[in-house]
């Protein structure tokens, strides 16, 4: 207006012919408008048979348009309804679990209802309570416990940052230097857990709370220390739990006979795992198993990674938390299961490849690995060979792996 002002016109806004002109000008026409649009005046008119074409060709242009549009409607549209369908399932399971299974968990967390509704997923909002119940507290930790371990840890930190070498006296076994390092390697780790987050890195939300959790178990367990792999456990319990809650419920679960093994890196009883795992394997799927063989594929390669971290790293977080439910429910034994359910579900792909890929397949595993489809493979899988089940097999193994270092000649075939 008062550019109008000056030049002394009156201030009118334009028409809308002269807007779309404009816009014509100054913008790249679409193919829409090329078909369509005559030619300019200096060149001669499309012939009637051209502008026939065209006007054909434009007109199945807005037919496939159409056809699209409608088809990406229709996708919305589902996925719309897939997604009100799990909201509503997961809302009548929360009610389920706080209304009836939790105040009555006693007698109820082994029935058949609870289990199949396990199976399907533990509600978020409900699944740190569920985790602490099914991983008890054998240990009777408290939270004054955590309290007093986490200021050890504190205090630890303290006198290593200021060059400090005064020993505790339940720490004199380990030295300074043992200690140091397994202090950097926390805050290493800690860098690394679940990068994409962003929430354990320095400076996130859940930082200090992770760092708080492996400190006061190194302190709680220095015969153990600080092992690579635990800042994933630690860190998936804080996602469900409370920190002191998350650090009694870590304690436990790392004190589980399979996780002790590997953590304290027990050789033997680690082998005796993968030869229990070895019998399922060539039970289940014995032309992959054989396959595995010959291009000497042995367990440690992948299975490794995948205890360590009860699969947190290894799958997308969603899918790991699922495969914990029912961890928290079946034990050890549904971590071995899930393997042979990953094996059975890449199957056809695994026995085309050859011993490098078939190692860097397994590391790295699909980011869009699906829930449902793992979940329907790992419920094909039977955990039971030759009338025995994994704990027998586990425990006939062990035995045998005694008498060998007995040096009992009977077993030496």
């Amino acid at each position: 207006m008062e550019y109008e002002d000056k030049v002394g016109r009156p201030s009118k806004p334009p028409s809308p012919k002269q807007n779309v002109r404009k816009n014509l000008d100054f913008e790249p026409l679409s193919t829409t408008a090329l078909i369509l649009e005559d030619r300019p005046a200096n060149l001669p008119a499309k012939p009637a048979e051209e502008a026939q074409k065209h006007r054909q060709q434009y007109e199945e242009m807005v037919v496939q348009a159409k056809k699209r549009e409608l088809k990406e409607a229709q996708r919305r549209k589902k996925q719309l309804e897939e997604r009100c369908r799990v909201e509503e399932s997961i809302g009548n399971a929360v009610l389920t679990w706080n209304n009836e299974i939790l105040p009555n968990w006693e007698t109820m967390w082994c029935s058949r209802k609870v289990r199949d509704l396990w199976w399907q997923g533990i509600p978020p909002s409900v699944r740190g309570k569920v985790w602490s119940l099914a991983i008890g507290n054998e240990l009777n930790i408290t939270h004054e416990l955590f309290d007093i371990c986490l200021a050890r840890a504190k205090e630890r930190w303290r006198s290593l940052s200021t060059g400090g070498s005064e020993l505790e006296n339940e720490d004199a076994g380990f030295s300074a230097a043992d200690r140091e390092a397994s202090l950097e390697l926390i805050k290493l780790d800690i860098s690394r857990t679940f990068p994409n987050l962003c929430i354990f890195q320095q400076g996130g939300p859940y930082h200090d709370m992770l760092h708080s959790i492996l400190g006061a178990y190194t302190c709680y367990r220095p015969d153990v220390g600080y092992v690579q792999g635990m800042s994933f456990i630690a860190a998936v319990l804080i996602l469900n739990l409370d920190t002191a809650d998350a650090f009694i419920a870590f304690s436990n679960l790392l004190n589980k006979p399979c996780q002790m093994a590997f953590f304290r890196v027990d050789h033997g009883l680690m082998l005796t795992y993968f030869a229990a795992f070895e019998v399922f394997f060539e039970e289940n799927l014995p032309k992959l198993f054989a396959h595995f063989k010959k291009n000497n594929l042995t367990p440690d390669i992948y299975l490794i990674d995948w205890i360590f971290t009860l699969y947190s790293k290894s799958l997308p977080l969603d899918l790991a938390c699922r495969i914990w439910d029912v961890f928290c429910r079946d034990g050890e034994e549904f971590l071995f299961r899930t393997a042979l359910g990953i094996l059975k579900l890449f199957e056809d792909i695994l026995t085309k490849m050859d011993f490098i890929h078939m190692a860097q397949f397994l590391t790295r595993l699909p980011e869009d690995l699906p829930a449902e489809e793992l979940f329907a493979s790992i419920a094909t899988i039977q955990m039971q060979s030759r009338n025995k089940k994994w704990a027998q097999v586990l425990t006939a193994l062990q035995k045998d792996s005694r008498e060998m270092e007995k040096g009992s000649p009977a077993l030496r075939h």
